[in-house]
């Protein structure tokens, strides 16, 4: 793709804007690390009601929330079109609606102000979240992306190669932590619900299965978890339990036996790649790295196995932009700058 316009020098300072699934979020970043600006408007709210993301409702969503997010990103950074050099945003993967409103905004904004556009993948920005908190990097790094929509392994050479080692080949784990939050009433999202629930639950208490540790393949499976944990519920008889007449202690237990289930198949595949590519680092990002027990586990693990573990900050785990303009940058010295044709891709 022929750039639609080249910089004579590699841009600096980089407006982000990403849009990808439920948030709205734009950021200015300068060279690559420094966030000198961040705004993040959530949908939470208005999908709870449906028990997940309605891609309509979150179409709509971004429409509304595009112009005042880009307005009081620019506005905290005291900054105007004559100090940003470059526009990056997010173009696939993600929802098909979500990702045209913020790509036509970041296109309007390169036309505009007459700046480069980039076009940045969703899941290698996940991966670069980890790395914005790193001080010297030191490739190559086993690199895990856990969201609701991804669970995906792989070996990063830099910030733009990425070899996937590994993936979902049904639910991602963010994914089945929703379904098994929604199958015992907790609500959406069902990750921080199900970690609430589960804070002083027993997490040996329920014996569920690690899907696909007996093997070598580095793929996932966690489909058959949610569905353990539904006859689990229906208990003796076959009768499928009412969510409200489990427990609490029970409810805790199952949550916290549950969350572990997945966390220890995450953690095990993570040191099954490390060996296998004999690499002694791991990078560990999107909306499930936020999961306290996934984060106990993996430290654990790295300190048995003399590995190092380094997950993106909390704030940076959930979709943001801050990652989007600091892989930008990263995009920018390696000259990928894309054309106004630029086109929305949901895979």
């Amino acid at each position: 793709m022929t750039a639609w316009l080249l910089p004579s020098t590699v841009p600096q300072t980089i407006l982000g804007i990403e849009s990808s699934c439920d948030e709205t979020a734009v950021a200015l970043v300068a060279r690559g690390r420094q966030v000198l600006a961040s705004e993040v408007r959530s949908q939470v709210a208005e999908h709870a009601a449906w028990g997940g993301v309605v891609p309509e409702i979150a179409g709509r969503g971004h429409l509304q929330a595009i112009v005042p997010a880009l307005e009081s990103c620019l506005q905290t950074a005291d900054c105007g079109p004559e100090q940003v050099d470059a526009i990056a945003v997010t173009c696939r993967p993600g929802l098909l609606g979500s990702l045209l409103v913020g790509l036509n905004a970041a296109k309007a904004l390169a036309w505009a102000w007459r700046k480069p556009l980039i076009g940045v993948h969703h899941i290698e920005a996940h991966l670069y979240a980890a790395l914005m908190g790193i001080e010297e990097w030191q490739f190559p790094y086993i690199s895990l992306v856990v969201s609701g929509g991804h669970t995906n392994l792989f070996r990063s050479d830099s910030p733009l190669q990425h070899q996937r080692l590994g993936c979902t080949r049904d639910d991602a784990a963010g994914e089945a932590l929703d379904k098994a939050a929604a199958t015992l009433g907790l609500g959406y999202p069902g990750g921080p619900a199900i970690q609430k629930a589960g804070q002083d639950g027993d997490p040996q208490a329920f014996s569920f299965k690690r899907p696909m540790l007996s093997k070598d393949s580095l793929d996932f499976s966690f489909s058959g978890l949610k569905t353990a944990l539904l006859y689990t519920l229906k208990g003796p008889g076959g009768k499928r339990s009412d969510p409200d007449r489990i427990g609490p202690e029970r409810q805790a237990d199952l949550c916290a036996s549950f969350e572990s289930a997945i966390v220890d198949t995450l953690a095990k595949k993570c040191l099954r790649a490390c060996r296998q590519q004999e690499v002694p680092r791991l990078l560990i990002g999107g909306g499930v790295a936020r999961n306290r027990r996934l984060r106990s586990c993996m430290e654990q693990i790295a300190a048995e196995n003399d590995l190092q573990v380094h997950f993106a900050a909390p704030e940076h785990c959930t979709d943001n932009a801050d990652m989007i303009a600091g892989l930008g940058h990263a995009y920018a010295e390696a000259g990928r700058f894309a054309d106004l044709n630029l086109e929305a891709q949901p895979r």
